[in-house]
């Protein structure tokens, strides 16, 4: 990754002239910031020495990669890289390729069939990480500092180093299994750590992306505007390599069939809040990378979350609902399965305590905040209440700021809001309402789920 202010002083002094416009066909890089185009533009490969004033050179392959030849690198791991030596397609910082067709919305119809590869090699010395770096921008930029999410891909890493922010879970993708990273530094940074190295990744965009916009970490309405492979060297870091890269529709792979259909799923452990689905796997020529799971509570279905699994948890129902689900397989190129047939489920009436139920409205969300108002609570059993509980998670890094018409406790992630003496009392049928505001994380687009009353 890459600090913006370095890069808003180099893009100022491309302007002004005092630095050469990438040369075509270099054959080493040793300038801190030096970049050459290959293919013809398709491509170009950056030096980007941003983090350190030692020395780093690379030499170019024009079949697509670079090996670094010299790094004097002494960084501390408990601070930012040196750099982050690279090829990409896209736009960085102005200095854009040909023909990638970024910047691309996400929720285009051409996303869903972005694929990129790359194969790597490693020196046994050296202290490090190999990945990808892909921008997500609210805006079609193609000058300066994203700032959506930044999405890393770390193939293997050497070294006591980890990513920006802390682990906030693992996933199935792409044929392996990756621990889930979050920070935010000015922009969401969410990085996927191979839990064993790899040399070579060949997948598409969305698989990574559809995880990240589940979590709640980006949006369909933002824009990818490049899409990079190199390596971020703390120590050393002589005899790194991209021996290949490929970006594009297909990636140069061709593989039109899409996987079958998956079972029609089943739903178990069904609350007034959540369900879990379980569905027969779908075969492929190629193989599977994770299935779409489908939703409707009318008769147009939408896309709820994914699943590297053959289960799929759905939290933040409406207590007493019917909801209806079907299940879609993705493989590595991108083809969709048809969808599954549908299973419907209706949650329960409301927690235990008299049928109590809670259902929040969120009346208003910015960048780092929103209000939930109202969460009615509504008295669904027979007999009346002398009082009640309501319980949600709160999602990592959120803090509630002022609640009203009800008092609150926080616990870990669990928040406890109890009933005050004026609305605690609620007679068989009778609704009352809370409500309460929270800061989040600059560009965090999640809310509370999972409300239980008691």
């Amino acid at each position: 990754m890459r600090h913006a202010h370095i890069h808003l002083i180099i893009g100022a002094l491309l302007a002004m002239g005092l630095f050469a416009a990438p040369a075509q066909a270099a054959p080493v890089l040793c300038e801190k910031y030096g970049s050459a185009s290959i293919q013809n533009g398709r491509y170009i490969v950056q030096n980007n020495v941003w983090g350190a004033s030692t020395a780093q050179c690379i030499d170019i392959n024009q079949n697509g990669g670079f090996t670094v030849t010299q790094a004097a690198h002494n960084n501390s791991t408990s601070g930012a890289p040196a750099g982050y030596p690279s090829i990409y397609a896209g736009c960085h910082y102005a200095n854009c390729t040909t023909g990638s067709n970024l910047p691309m919305q996400a929720s285009a119809g051409g996303f869903a069939g972005l694929r990129s590869s790359v194969s790597m090699t490693y020196p046994s010395s050296g202290t490090y990480n190999a990945s990808y770096d892909l921008w997500f921008d609210p805006t079609p930029r193609t000058d300066g500092q994203n700032t959506g999410a930044e999405l890393m891909i770390w193939l293997n890493r050497q070294g006591s180093i980890q990513p920006i922010g802390s682990q906030v879970g693992t996933a199935n993708l792409a044929g392996a299994t990756w621990q889930v990273w979050y920070g935010n530094i000015g922009w969401n940074v969410i990085s996927y750590v191979r839990t064993s190295p790899a040399t070579s990744l060949d997948f598409t965009i969305d698989t990574f992306y559809s995880d990240v916009v589940s979590r709640g970490y980006g949006q369909r309405s933002w824009y990818l505007t490049s899409v990079q492979a190199g390596f971020e060297p703390w120590i050393g870091g002589t005899g790194l390599a991209v021996n290949s890269f490929s970006f594009g529709s297909g990636g140069g792979t061709t593989d039109p069939t899409p996987p079958s259909t998956p079972g029609t799923p089943s739903a178990s452990n069904v609350t007034s809040s959540g369900a879990t689905l379980t569905w027969a796997a779908s075969t492929d020529n190629v193989g599977v990378t994770g299935y779409e799971v489908l939703r409707a509570t009318g008769d147009t279905f939408t896309r709820v979350g994914t699943s590297g699994t053959t289960s799929y948890t759905d939290t933040g129902l409406s207590p007493a609902t019917t909801y209806r689900y079907r299940i879609r397989a993705r493989d590595a190129a991108g083809n969709l399965s048809p969808e599954s047939a549908t299973v419907t489920v209706t949650t329960q009436t409301g927690g235990t305590g008299g049928g109590c139920a809670a259902t929040a409205t969120t009346q208003t969300a910015w960048n780092n905040g929103y209000v939930i108002q109202p969460v009615t609570v509504t008295n669904r059993g027979a007999s009346a209440l002398d009082g009640w509980t309501v319980t949600f998670a709160l999602p990592s890094g959120h803090t509630i700021t002022g609640m009203w018409n009800a008092s609150y406790t926080v616990s870990g992630g669990t928040v406890t809001v109890r009933s005050l003496s004026h609305n605690g009392p609620l007679a068989s049928g009778a609704t009352t309402s809370f409500g309460y505001q929270a800061t989040r994380p600059a560009g965090n687009t999640q809310v509370p789920s999972g409300y239980t009353c008691a």
